[in-house]
């Protein structure tokens, strides 16, 4: 004789088994659909803070990851939108990436939670120059820096003799 498979329900207790089944696997979907819910609880809990994820920017950038440390920075600006090295580390990417209109707005933010900030002056003077406008509002942005002196001093007279070259070049071809 055959060996029966309905675990000893008869040849009707199969079809227990198999309902016994579908009852059961309906019980383990409806159980893992709430397990799908429970990561958009925690999604918007970040163990991490602005400071932290700022420094993790900058690790990223150090390795080269420059996508994986504009996120880390822009993580940093919306947990706290007054974080100024965050700021100064978007603007200083979007320099190198040329988008000057961007950078201008980062240093233009530093400088509007830190009005006198030698970084963000600096930079900003760096920007106008390399966009060949506001000449006068760049020398003046570094002059105010300088007079503060620090360790920003080389950069800032660096500065200004980068926008004295440009206006000399501009006086040069008005001629």
């Amino acid at each position: 004789m055959g060996q029966d498979r309905t675990l000893g329900f008869g040849r009707r207790g199969g079809a227990v088994v198999n309902g016994l089944r579908r009852v059961l696997a309906a019980a383990l979907a409806a159980s893992l659909a709430g397990c799908v819910q429970l990561p958009r609880i925690f999604r918007d809990r970040d163990p991490l803070t602005a400071d932290e994820h700022a420094r993790l920017g900058a690790a990223y950038e150090a390795q080269g990851e420059k996508k994986a440390a504009d996120a880390q920075y822009l993580r940093a600006v919306a947990l706290d939108r007054r974080h100024e090295g965050a700021w100064m580390a978007l603007g200083n990417r979007a320099y190198e990436e040329g988008d000057f209109d961007k950078a201008r707005r980062c240093y233009l933010r530093v400088l509007s939670l830190a009005p006198r900030h030698p970084g963000a002056s600096n930079n900003l003077a760096m920007v106008y120059l390399a966009q060949d406008r506001r000449l006068e509002e760049a020398e003046a942005l570094a002059k105010d820096a300088l007079a503060r002196e620090g360790p920003l001093k080389p950069y800032l007279l660096d500065t200004l003799a980068q926008i004295h070259k440009r206006r000399g070049e501009r006086e040069a071809r008005a001629r």
